[in-house]
């Protein structure tokens, strides 16, 4: 069994924020394999269900960002899995927008989810499917900049992303690291 979990804040307000991009990519995933996110435990909604015959379960934590950790930590003891069965979805500021990386293991980069999520683990040693969203414009703090919403104008190429993002998730659950890495680590579309 795998436990993916899509990084975000809770709320309508932080509905299609930079920051929000691993609560949608999940929410699609979600959609994609009719898992519904309707369990409430460990401050998270949660599903479980099969993606060809892995079983898998899809969580969104219902804390803000910089308390992630606890709600996978919970999932993973209450799942009876290891780091080595996580795989966390988030956005990355160090990254153009529409890029797609997935690692098997390394630091937070600055992200306080991440971070809360290797406090709270101990460990490294999780998988990231990471969204680039690109770095904020002058004069604009990362953290105003994370926490605001994608322009009108960019709705339709987010909704790709996202679908992106999904079938990454789902090519690194089918065929493993090497094979979603390929296919994803192209330069941006």
């Amino acid at each position: 069994m795998r436990l993916v979990v899509g990084l975000g804040n809770p709320g309508a307000e932080y509905a299609w924020t930079r920051h929000n991009l691993g609560y949608q990519v999940v929410a699609a995933l979600a959609e994609l394999w009719r898992i519904p996110l309707k369990q409430k435990r460990c401050d998270a909604c949660w599903g479980q269900g099969l993606i060809g015959k892995e079983a898998v379960v899809l969580a969104q934590p219902t804390t803000y960002m910089n308390l992630s950790g606890q709600a996978v930590s919970c999932l993973l003891a209450y799942l009876k899995l290891s780091p080595a069965g996580l795989i966390v979805v988030h956005d990355d500021l160090d990254m153009p927008l529409g890029r797609i990386k997935i690692v098997e293991r390394g630091g937070p980069g600055g992200h306080l989810g991440v971070v809360s999520i290797i406090d709270n683990l101990g460990t490294e040693d999780f998988f990231r499917v990471k969204l680039g969203i690109g770095r904020p414009p002058p004069r604009m703090a990362p953290e105003k900049y994370v926490l605001s919403h994608f322009p009108f104008e960019e709705a339709e190429s987010i909704v790709d992303f996202v679908v992106r993002g999904a079938q990454a998730v789902e090519i690194l659950l089918e065929d493993g690291l090497a094979a979603a890495q390929q296919r994803f680590h192209a330069p941006t579309p």
